[in-house]
């Protein structure tokens, strides 16, 4: 469980925030019907929803997990994006602060999901790749670590949605730590930022909301 290892696979991450007055409404959006949508895209594997622990310009983010870089080139994505439903586009230009990245899974240790997240967004060149892995290495022999991600964003396929400002726009290198619980998130994001130090441009905890496998999708029916 503990070896780090390097995948062609890819995530999508989109984190943003929602005006309150429409909040039981974006979230009824994508529980009803929007996390369904991206996972019946063909290559995409699952997805999760999580709510931020402590407090964030930014208070919820989704994760999509697909086989590899090469599913948001698919015709089949283009079309997601070309037949939004009335609520796909109300609710997308509800979001605010949005950031929407997709990300070469680059180095993965450990497997599942937990029931809490890390995400730091690191300082882009300030540490390198062996130095990654032994960070996720020792993070995987931690009590409570799950699972680990570096994940590295790629330039053309990150555009923004309307949501993001475009000026200042920095893509960041991303690490991920599934958790068990939401006080082992806290000591975790603790324990990251005092390691990487100046490496670290922005840290976060979540709880997760709920998870979304591909397998767990009954055939469409016309």
């Amino acid at each position: 469980m503990n070896k780090i290892r390097t995948t062609d696979q890819a995530q999508l991450f989109v984190w943003s925030d929602i005006d309150s007055d429409y909040e039981a409404d974006f979230n009824l959006w994508y529980d009803r019907e929007h996390m369904e949508e991206r996972v019946r895209i063909p290559g995409f594997t699952g997805a999760r929803r999580y709510r931020a622990i402590s407090g964030s310009a930014r208070r919820y983010l989704a994760l999509y997990r697909a086989t590899s870089l090469t599913d948001f080139t698919s015709e089949a994505y283009r079309k997601a994006f070309t037949k939004q439903t009335q609520w796909s586009i109300t609710n997308f230009g509800r979001m605010s602060n949005t950031r929407r990245r997709v990300m070469h899974v680059a180095q993965e240790g450990g497997f599942g999901w937990g029931g809490a997240l890390v995400l730091i967004e690191l300082v882009p060149e300030a540490i390198d790749s062996n130095n990654i892995t032994a960070v996720l290495t020792d993070m995987m022999t931690k009590d409570g670590v799950l699972r680990v991600h570096y994940m590295i964003p790629d330039e053309n396929l990150s555009t923004p949605l309307p949501s993001e400002n475009p000026e200042g726009r920095v893509l960041a290198p991303c690490i991920a730590v599934d958790v068990s619980s939401e006080p082992i998130a806290e000591a975790t994001l603790r324990q990251l930022s005092e390691q990487l130090g100046g490496a670290v441009r922005e840290g976060e905890t979540f709880g997760l909301l709920w998870s979304l496998d591909e397998h767990d999708l009954p055939p469409l029916v016309d």
